[in-house]
């Protein structure tokens, strides 16, 4: 998966920035076609402290407004639980992350 929001930090820079707060997400969203429906994560997302990460996953959300909602059975129930995982600020995935760029720093 991609990252967004590192915009060419160092490594110094990044581990500063989780020390005081900054993390990584994940949000979701919800497509149906006709009847299927899929759940999926979106791109991962570093948030600095101070941060609000509501505002990057408004998209997502509105996306599951729109296209997630009319996939019976699975439709409203996947697109309230993102409703819901977004609203939280995402879904953090920090910890895996760092282990993930721990052996590639090394």
């Amino acid at each position: 998966m991609k990252i967004k929001g590192l915009d060419g930090m160092t490594a110094e820079r990044l581990r500063f920035e989780v020390q005081h707060g900054g993390r990584f997400v994940i949000f979701e969203y919800c497509i149906s076609v006709l009847v299927m429906t899929f759940k999926r994560p979106s791109d991962i997302y570093f948030v600095r402290q101070g941060e609000s990460a509501f505002g990057r996953g408004i998209g997502f959300s509105l996306l599951s407004l729109v296209l997630g909602w009319w996939g019976i059975p699975w439709g409203p129930i996947w697109t309230v639980g993102a409703l819901i995982t977004n609203s939280r600020g995402g879904r953090d995935v920090t910890r895996e992350v760092l282990q993930s760029l721990s052996p590639q720093a090394t």
